[in-house]
């Protein structure tokens, strides 16, 4: 009888834990007309929520590129806070079996979910999470997003219940403006 009580509570145990976990996964909308060629290019990381593997970045970009066979090549970059040094991992990707999801890897057959929550209607912009609320990124195919454009993506990742205040903003240095031409270029 203590056995089958046993049995009971680890099954009762799991299925909580599973069906919180599926739960947020049924409710959680992706792009799902994601045009995977437009993805592809340089996107700049605006901002993230705190993970291991790029704590102390920052100018941080990611570099997408479809291969022959059908697989992404992911090449993330950035500086190392602390050293100045630069780094860089390359991964691969695919696309997963969810419209709006990739499937991204850094490491050998270590798969992560990569969802493209939002997307800017001319793929200017991405709200990207990961398999669970601890992971956000805001991209950008520029270094800056004007801030009307911003505050919506916070908005955004706000309604998906994500708490914005644990973001890290980058500090991209300001565009240089478009050099202006000297009194003399201009009399010629």
């Amino acid at each position: 009888m203590k056995v089958l009580i046993l049995l009971l509570v680890v099954f009762l145990g799991v299925s909580i834990i599973l069906g919180a976990g599926s739960s947020r996964r049924n409710n959680l909308h992706l792009v799902s007309d994601l045009d995977l060629q437009r993805y592809m290019g340089k996107w700049y990381e605006i901002a993230r929520t705190d993970n291991r593997f790029e704590r102390n970045m920052e100018h941080v970009e990611a570099v997408y590129r479809m291969l022959p066979n059908g697989h992404i090549e992911v090449i993330n970059s950035g500086v190392d806070s602390r050293t100045g040094k630069s780094r860089k991992a390359i991964g691969k990707a695919h696309a997963g079996k969810v419209a709006g999801r990739l499937r991204v890897s850094f490491f050998w057959i270590f798969y992560s979910d990569y969802d493209i929550l939002e997307l800017g209607k001319d793929y200017e912009w991405a709200l990207v999470g990961g398999s669970s609320q601890k992971y956000l990124w805001i991209l950008s195919r520029t270094p800056q997003l004007p801030q009307p454009t911003l505050d919506t993506i916070l908005h955004l990742a706000r309604q998906r219940g994500y708490d914005t205040s644990k973001l890290i903003f980058d500090n991209w240095p300001a565009e240089n403006p478009e050099p202006q031409k000297s009194n003399a270029a201009i009399a010629k």
